[in-house]
């Protein structure tokens, strides 16, 4: 029996808040309590507060702001003792990493958050954390590590009838399905995913559903129109509920399905949009990605074939940067796919170039930034998803995963 989906990251006095309630409102609510909290002198309901302003932050693509919250909120659950709140800072922040394309942050502090969450008997927070694990494996491309691990936590998300961790996990089995050419079964997971979203009310699950179901009929069936009007629902969710992120990701599959319908203006326009809404909550691998979609649309349409290869090049260093497995079997498909050959030799060639700006910073963090982000001194063994089961890198054709 699946329940109605809950929000369990909002804690304290905000347990009351709906999954669909708008970030904006959700800010506006964790700030007057974090406020309440501090007065109160309760640390760890400044840190169960603060951890509502981090996720809300992070969701509005205020990143800075996000960075800062969750590392507030880490030091005030490490001040009360609350190992449960230690555990759920530390999954907002491995998020925050991910979502930056900080992947090996990501791993580390999603790892010590699944630690913490089993050590202070937190069955949710250690669920969210692996589910976490899961998530950055799967972006990075990692299908055969990471795949066991996605049917264990459906397993378990079905079996305490958390639905809208169910719809998660579904999701992520069926984007690896997608993205190693499962289409049928990836088709029937998104579409079972958008159900049981609509049924326990995930409205943010179900707009990452629908666009997945967008993405299968318009690469399979070459349903254009259906593809576009399901992104258009998932759109007035995002819109309603300020998802920039998942606003972001929908136009960005927008310009692709117009892309395959060989409407290439309008997808160049779209992936413009796209490219701005990432570099505008600096997350560069949509922001690659995009970029990579632009550059196709712009050879589509007359682009120089030297400068073509350029874009091409640089954003083979870009995407490797970022930790992508497949980067460079995504990159030598366009080559191939737009009849040119790489301008440089070696791997990250290549500067700025025409309306395709580079990325704000390398996508990796030094490993001194990355101690004093985590600031527990101890690491779990299993910091990463490879310990959840066995398999080497794959390097199957990618398209972008759903972000929670």
């Amino acid at each position: 029996m699946q329940t109605k989906a809950l929000a369990p990251e909002y804690q304290g006095a905000l347990t009351k808040m709906s999954v669909n309630a708008s970030l904006t409102d959700v800010l506006a609510e964790g700030v007057r309590h974090l406020k309440q909290a501090e007065l109160s002198g309760s640390q760890e309901e400044v840190a169960r507060s603060g951890l509502a302003v981090a996720e809300a932050h992070r969701r509005l693509g205020q990143v800075q702001e996000a960075d800062r919250a969750w590392k507030a909120s880490y030091r005030a659950a490490r001040s009360a003792g609350a190992t449960g709140a230690m555990a759920w800072a530390l999954w907002s922040g491995g998020t925050l990493a991910r979502q930056r394309g900080s992947l090996r942050l990501a791993f580390r502090l999603l790892g010590l958050a699944a630690e913490l969450g089993k050590r202070g008997g937190d069955v949710v927070a250690r669920g969210y954390s692996l589910a976490g694990l899961a998530e950055t494996g799967r972006i990075q491309g990692d299908y055969a590590t990471v795949a066991t691990l996605h049917e264990q936590l459906l397993a378990e998300a079905r079996a305490r009838g958390e639905a809208r961790h169910t719809v998660w996990a579904l999701e992520g089995i069926a984007q690896i399905h997608r993205n190693t050419g499962q289409l049928d079964s990836a088709l029937e997971m998104f579409e079972e995913a958008a159900v049981l979203a609509g049924d326990a009310d995930d409205r943010r699950g179900r707009a990452w559903a629908l666009r997945g179901i967008a993405d299968i009929v318009s690469l399979r069936d070459g349903a254009t129109e259906r593809a576009l009007g399901l992104l258009a629902e998932a759109e007035v969710t995002c819109r309603e509920m300020k998802l920039s992120s998942a606003l972001a990701y929908n136009h960005k599959m927008r310009a692709n399905v117009l892309f395959r319908a060989g409407r290439y203006e309008e997808a160049r326009e779209v992936y413009e949009q796209a490219l701005t809404e990432f570099r505008a909550m600096t997350e560069p691998r949509g922001e690659a990605l995009a970029a990579l979609g632009l550059v196709k649309a712009r050879a589509r349409l007359g682009r120089d074939r030297a400068a073509t290869a350029a874009d091409l090049d640089e954003l083979r260093g870009r995407l490797s940067r970022i930790g992508l497995l497949n980067a460079r079997e995504m990159v030598e498909r366009a080559y191939a796919e737009l009849g040119v050959e790489p301008a440089a030799e070696h791997e990250g060639a290549g500067g700025r170039r025409e309306g395709l700006p580079a990325a704000d910073g390398a996508a990796g963090e030094p490993a001194a930034t990355q101690r004093r982000a985590a600031e527990p001194a101890e690491e779990p063994a299993a910091a990463h998803p490879r310990a959840a089961g066995p398999g080497t890198g794959s390097a199957a054709p990618h398209e972008e995963a759903p972000v929670r």
